[in-house]
């Protein structure tokens, strides 16, 4: 179910800078009939990311590894972690050190069907995202902000939670990323100062124009949901959820986001 450098395993070295220092990215994948959906867009991410935290990368080694893994298991999820590897105590690293791969597998969870039919409502957390645009759009392994954004609600009434950065922009849920519709257009924050660019996003900022939409990134504040037609939030999981409240906005599960969570399943078929 682990493998590490290629190897199964349970254990990585005390030393490793993903352990020390959070020195490293990582990819939550799932798989269908054996099959890594949406690989190519993972793999770019995850490629972009190495090279922005200037982390050596294998790429031929590692696609061959993860495709292999997956056709192990008929559906699930992969998780796939990329350290810079293992090194001396301190923040310096050497350029030529090799990265550590680790890949585990896990079962699919089980979402309630009216995640998908009837939608879900968000709940507004009180940690900020910090601003860091070095970091931004990365899915890195400091994901400390979320842990404790996660620990704000156990009330199973919400599903997800809607992070706001540190200039009280809306910036994208716990878990997931999100959208907003106003008059046909789709809304979906601008991800150059906080927050992590997710593959399902992308996916949807690609095949919207397909669709006839438009796609617009920009800042959008918590005040301007009471304006918007519907709302969703997606992942490379569970697809398209709608929502249907943030705090005391409320929606209907809206047309458009039926219609591309329809489109992504054709595509996930």
């Amino acid at each position: 179910m682990i493998l590490v450098d290629g190897q199964p395993a349970s254990m990585i070295d005390v030393a490793d800078r993903g352990l020390a220092y959070g020195d490293g990215l990582f990819e939550t994948m799932r798989i269908e009939r054996g099959t890594i959906l949406r690989w190519r867009k993972h793999l770019e991410r995850l490629v972009h990311g190495c090279q922005r935290l200037q982390i050596s990368l294998d790429t031929q080694l590692l696609q061959s590894e993860a495709e292999d893994f997956a056709m192990r298991h008929v559906s699930g999820v992969v998780k796939l972690i990329i350290t810079r590897g293992s090194g001396a105590r301190g923040y310096a690293f050497s350029r030529q050190h090799p990265s550590r791969r680790i890949l585990q597998y896990s079962q699919l969870p089980v979402w309630p069907q009216r995640n998908f039919v009837q939608g879900v409502h968000l709940f507004v957390c009180q940690t900020r995202l910090a601003l860091q645009p070095l970091l931004a759009g990365l899915k890195h392994l400091n994901r400390l902000e979320q842990v404790l954004a996660r620990a704000e609600w156990q009330d199973e009434h919400y599903a997800e939670g809607l992070m706001l950065d540190a200039d009280g922009n809306v910036t994208d849920g716990v878990f997931s990323n999100l959208f907003f519709v106003r008059d046909g257009v789709l809304y979906t924050p601008l991800l150059d100062r906080a927050g992590v660019a997710g593959v399902m996003r992308a996916s949807i900022i690609e095949l919207a124009p397909q669709l006839g939409m438009q796609v617009q990134q920009r800042r959008i504040t918590l005040d301007e949901l009471s304006g918007m037609d519907e709302a969703f939030c997606c992942n490379s999981l569970y697809g398209i959820w709608p929502v249907l409240s943030v705090g005391q906005i409320n929606w209907s599960a809206g047309p458009i986001s039926f219609r591309l969570q329809q489109k992504i399943a054709q595509q996930d078929s």
